[in-house]
């Protein structure tokens, strides 16, 4: 009950970071390119969108099957979006960026998300490993079913 209660607070704070960087480059997107990395950033304000709505999208995505209790989904979801904050990263260091820069935003960024989805993986693995083994067990040993 620890753990998953862990990976709800793992999985809300994943939830609020894609809200708020999407969020942040869709309303002040000159301010939140500053803190990206690359320096400079693109001038034609389109980039900011697309950042911005692609955090959004990702943020969304985990929000629902957070709200609708698929943790195994949100799972795998979150392991796949760990490819956002990698490629940010390769992003800031191909473009200009420094390496600690990088490593310190964006990798950091992608470690607490590969966590999140691994403790997510891991506690419906736990869970959806005993299951089908538990039902069929009881069902059989049941003096109910005989």
């Amino acid at each position: 009950m620890v753990h998953q209660r862990i990976n709800t607070v793992l999985a809300v704070l994943v939830v609020l970071a894609g809200l708020y960087f999407g969020l942040g480059f869709l309303l002040d997107g000159q301010g939140s390119a500053a803190g990206f990395g690359i320096d400079p950033w693109p001038v034609n304000d389109g980039y900011f969108v697309v950042k911005g709505v692609r955090d959004i999208a990702y943020g969304l995505t985990a929000l629902v099957l957070l709200l609708l209790g698929h943790r195994r989904a949100l799972g795998w979801v979150v392991l796949v979006d760990a490819i956002i904050p990698i490629g940010d990263c390769i992003a800031v260091v191909t473009n200009g960026g420094t390496v600690g820069y990088a490593l310190a935003v964006h990798g950091s960024a992608a470690v607490l998300v590969l966590i999140t989805a691994a403790s997510l993986l891991w506690e419906t693995r736990k869970r959806s490993a005993g299951t089908p083994e538990t039902t069929s067990s009881r069902a059989v040993a049941s003096p109910a079913h005989r």
